[in-house]
């Protein structure tokens, strides 16, 4: 005869039984939800991918609005995707969504170099060679004038670099510098010249610190005919600042991916950013400076000014350059626009002047130089197309390097600068 306890046990032995099968069955339903859940994260994802791959291969002008379509004809595989210009640079936007599950991709991209274009220096041809004095060192392709390239004794120095002069190949430059892409520049210049209606007064640089996602619309700042500094602020993203006059940024302000269109510009001595800065007049940065990539330095005039005003770039000492720095005006007949560079500057990038390079000592550039013309200031005099221990080297500067389509050694594959945001 069994115990009245047995049947308790049995009970217990059910309920457990119960237990085990009930979590099982949840187990089974939880593994399911993430499998369902990791399968349309990694359709998005591929999706997304395939997104970034259309811009970047695309010349399309109708992904200046974002567009959504399906990429395989499946309500599934739809993206939203759009693509603008932010300064030199394009920003793109590859969103993929299934139902209420999206992935959203922002990053800004950029021009592979053409190799068979690209050089460590482009001097235009003026008629008259080019010097080399002291410890000059050419290193990369080379297009100089047809009088060709010569030692010099200057200053008490005799050459004592690479007895090949140029350790590259070297061509022939034309009478004028290869052209800028126009459209680059009008876009630039409308800019400079038409603020924004919407744009918001300085008011609001009041706050320590304003984040704008590319997600949303730009913000405009407009400080009008204020001299303006910018200090003790953190401005990062999708911000685009305007000033009728000077605009003066100092070295407690940050600024992170920020446009900033002015009629001069003055950086404070110490800054350290990541910025896209153009100027109609004058762009002065004080010494010790930190420029991180992709930076650019821009001062253009593309339409016609009565006023003869020079315009001018100059990059005080030990200042640390990373991007592209470049004059243009419309005039070639006025006074020529004026690049001047301190001593001990180091620039990993690109310069491109339509008219003069003023340097005192030690011309540092890792990458590629275009310019009318070489001055160099000595103690007592200038003297011009002569490079007294100046090193210009294309092959120390990074294999992943990207240019702007602003410039004519941009090859036509686009690649991924930057990665803005991910969500």
């Amino acid at each position: 005869m069994l115990k009245a306890s047995a049947l308790y046990i049995v009970i217990i032995i059910a309920l457990v039984i119960g237990l085990i099968c009930s979590s099982l069955i949840v187990s089974a339903y939880f593994y399911r939800m993430e499998y369902q859940k990791k399968f349309r994260y990694d359709q998005l994802e591929n999706n997304v991918c395939s997104g970034v791959n259309i811009l970047l291969a695309s010349e399309d002008t109708s992904y200046a609005k974002a567009r959504i379509f399906s990429l395989f004809g499946s309500d599934a595989d739809s993206v939203s995707l759009q693509r603008f210009p932010w300064g030199v640079y394009d920003v793109g936007i590859s969103k993929a969504f299934i139902q209420k599950d999206t992935i959203v991709k922002v990053f800004s991209f950029a021009n592979a170099v053409d190799s068979s274009k690209w050089a460590a220096l482009y001097l235009e041809d003026q008629d008259r060679p080019l010097s080399l004095s002291g410890e000059t060192s050419i290193v990369g392709n080379a297009f100089i004038p047809k009088a060709g390239v010569k030692k010099a004794y200057v200053n008490n120095k005799a050459y004592v670099g690479d007895e090949r002069l140029v350790a590259g190949k070297k061509d022939t430059s034309q009478k004028k510098l290869p052209q800028l892409k126009k459209d680059r520049l009008l876009m630039l210049d409308g800019y400079l010249s038409k603020k924004p209606v919407n744009a918001v007064t300085d008011s609001l640089l009041k706050t320590d610190s304003i984040q704008n996602s590319f997600l949303t619309a730009a913000r405009f700042i407009n400080f009008g005919r204020k001299v303006q500094t910018i200090k003790n602020a953190t401005l990062r993203g999708n911000i685009i600042l305007f000033s009728d006059t000077t605009l003066i940024i100092d070295n407690s302000a940050v600024l992170d991916n920020v446009l900033v269109f002015a009629k001069s510009i003055i950086v404070k001595s110490t800054f350290h950013g990541t910025c896209q800065l153009f100027a109609r007049d004058s762009i002065h940065v004080e010494p010790n400076c930190i420029f991180d990539y992709p930076s650019c330095l821009g001062v253009l005039k593309v339409t016609s000014d009565k006023r003869d005003t020079p315009i001018k770039i100059e990059i005080s000492e030990k200042t640390i350059f990373n991007g592209l720095i470049f004059t243009y005006q419309l005039k070639e007949d006025g006074i020529l626009p004026l690049i001047s560079i301190g001593k001990d500057v180091k620039i990993y990038g690109q310069i491109y002047s339509q008219g003069m390079i003023k340097y005192k000592d030690d011309l540092e550039v890792n990458g590629s130089v275009f310019t009318s013309l070489f001055v160099y200031q000595s103690s007592f005099n200038l003297m011009e197309n002569m490079l007294i221990d100046s090193k210009l080297n294309s092959r120390a500067l990074s294999p992943y390097y990207l240019t702007s389509d602003l410039m004519s050694v941009a090859g036509k594959n686009k690649k991924i600068l930057q990665w803005l945001e991910k969500n």
